[in-house]
């Protein structure tokens, strides 16, 4: 089938996942990091003190996916999809009025289990079912919503603050995923039912069978694995979130960084249509230890660079390892391990990128409170990258092979 047949012919699921995708976007470091001024200054915090705060709140969220993650086993999409927005958007409007700073922290455990992790969760792994032969081509389509929030709300919002209070932003972000209620439920109106496609339709992985997530769990390869998976959540979320730190560091105007920020959806888009229309014909599994080199490569830059100029080739760096992000691990553990407790296998992985983008700010927070700048941490981020990848690239193969008996 061709691209534009495949998409005309699944327009409505597809559609229904780039949604979710896009309205995530309000929960996501790189949409919520563009207030870390405006937010210290409110609520008279260092770097470090909001920094444990969203670590906190996000390790919190972390804990909470491995158990909510597996719902979407039990209910359909339209529903789930229809109680997590809803939620987000009450979250959203919570931002914008709460005052008190002990609150701060369950506002952010809001946005961040609602929008970063229950709203993406339900998308890709939506796509994960739904589609087999084309699994790479529908993740890469569903990821587009992702590329358009990280493209167009981070600029949007900075570009806002010059004119307007930050908080009547989050009132925006409010009506934004309450206007997406009607439309996903009218995309879903014919949903397809995971339970009864994955029983048609069903996709062992290795040793031919389903594996359950307490077999997962027990098996040394996925936590092999999990480190480099970890590593765009972790090292991303730290980038976008320490951006404030960063421009004043470096001597940039904050909006001329944020600026740059559109390469990065740019590349990821390219990178993840090939990244999609490569684990389509060889499969994820041989992939998986080589897509996060491009995120090591960035953070070289970023240490040997101070210019704009390498900003913008570091975004561009982390865009690509954000493509292959979008789809190789989705696909990876349909493949590897099967569809049929594919939601609950996806709720574990899913903790630990949502711990991820809580640590990586915690960790460069307090490290910038103790002297030691983000610029000069970057060095050492490529090199745990690098390291990560290794471990992957070991742990796939192994299980390249068994896969293959």
């Amino acid at each position: 089938m061709t691209f534009w047949g495949f998409l005309r012919q699944n327009a409505r699921w597809l559609g229904a996942g780039m949604l979710l995708a896009f309205l995530s976007s309000f929960g996501q470091t790189v949409f919520i990091s563009v207030f870390a001024g405006k937010i210290r200054a409110e609520y008279g915090l260092s770097d470090g003190n909001w920094g444990l705060i969203y670590t906190a709140a996000t390790m919190s969220s972390a804990a909470t996916m491995v158990w909510a993650g597996g719902l979407i086993d039990r209910f359909r999409v339209r529903a789930f999809g229809t109680a997590v927005l809803l939620t987000l958007a009450l979250v959203c409007i919570a931002m914008a009025f709460n005052r008190a700073v002990w609150a701060l922290p369950v506002v952010i455990f809001g946005l961040r289990f609602f929008g970063q992790g229950m709203a993406p969760h339900a998308a890709v792994v939506a796509m994960a079912r739904w589609f087999v032969a084309n699994r790479g081509r529908a993740l890469a389509i569903a990821a587009l919503g992702f590329a358009l929030g990280e493209a167009t709300l981070p600029l949007l919002s900075v570009a806002l603050m010059r004119v307007a209070d930050w908080r009547m932003i989050w009132l925006g972000a409010a009506v934004a995923v309450l206007l997406g209620v009607p439309l996903l439920r009218l995309l879903l109106q014919q949903e397809r039912t995971p339970q009864s496609l994955s029983a048609e339709t069903p996709s062992p992985g290795m040793g031919g069978r389903h594996w359950t997530r307490g077999e997962v769990v027990r098996q040394g390869m996925f936590w092999a694995v999990i480190p480099a998976v970890s590593a765009h959540p972790i090292f991303v979320s730290a980038f976008y979130f320490q951006q404030v730190h960063l421009a004043g560091v470096r001597g940039w105007d904050h909006l001329a960084l944020v600026a740059l920020f559109p390469l990065f959806p740019a590349t990821s888009v390219a990178s993840s249509f090939l990244f999609g229309w490569a684990l389509d014909r060889v499969g994820a599994t041989r992939l998986m230890g080589v897509y996060p080199l491009t995120l090591a490569l960035a953070f070289v830059v970023l240490a040997v660079s101070d210019s704009l100029t390498g900003a913008a080739l570091a975004i561009a760096l982390m865009g690509v390892t954000s493509g292959g992000q979008a789809t190789l691990p989705n696909a990876y553990w349909a493949e590897v391990y099967g569809t049929r407790h594919i939601g609950s296998i996806k709720s574990v992985v899913l903790a630990f990128v949502v711990l991820g983008s809580a640590l990586g700010p915690g960790i460069t927070g307090v490290l910038i409170d103790q002297g030691i700048a983000f610029p000069a941490q970057t060095g050492w981020i490529a090199a745990v990258i690098a390291a990560s990848c290794v471990l992957c690239l070991v742990a796939v193969e192994s299980g390249y092979r068994l896969r293959r008996k």
